[in-house]
């Protein structure tokens, strides 16, 4: 599914009018705790991204998936400290998505897809032109924990178990 474009002027989008799959609409909720992270750090919401991680993903998913985010988000913001990003404890942030969060979740959905000129043109407008190696080593990083559109490792609402094998 193509994204649409973005529209002028910083307006806000609904998020389900973007054509995000469960694991990006996953991978947007976590990234903005560490976007909060940054911005206030008293507030340690990098916790609390990790236990989103681990109730969505499970820990063996979870952990990685969100240490793998807050490589991305540091990348991000090291380029835009600017970013333009939801409060992820107000409650706007469910349904509606920054331009800036909506550019970075559209290079995130075109590097899962291998859909390079398009990864690159979401990379190019969200590094402002910089074409940055870390945020774009970061994002395939990422994406490759889901590539190709896969969903979710977890069957109709069962949470991922450990499991002792002998």
């Amino acid at each position: 599914m193509r994204l649409r474009a973005l529209p002028e002027g910083g307006v806000d989008l609904d998020l389900i009018d973007l054509g995000f799959d469960t694991v990006e609409a996953g991978l947007l909720a976590v990234a903005r705790y560490f976007f909060l992270t940054h911005a206030a750090p008293a507030r340690q919401a990098w916790q609390t991204g990790f236990a989103v991680a681990v109730e969505r993903w499970g820990p063996d998913i979870g952990l990685p998936t969100a240490h793998a985010v807050a490589k991305l988000v540091r990348a991000v913001y090291d380029v835009r400290s600017d970013f333009g990003f939801h409060d992820p404890f107000g409650i706007e942030a469910r349904t509606r998505v920054t331009p800036d969060e909506a550019m970075m979740m559209r290079m995130l959905h075109h590097m899962r897809r291998d859909e390079t000129p398009d990864a690159r043109d979401a990379v190019e407008v969200l590094t402002r032109g910089g074409m940055d190696p870390h945020v774009i080593r970061a994002g395939l990083t990422l994406s490759a924990r889901f590539g190709g559109g896969v969903p979710e490792q977890r069957h109709a609402g069962r949470r991922p178990k450990l499991r002792v094998v002998s």
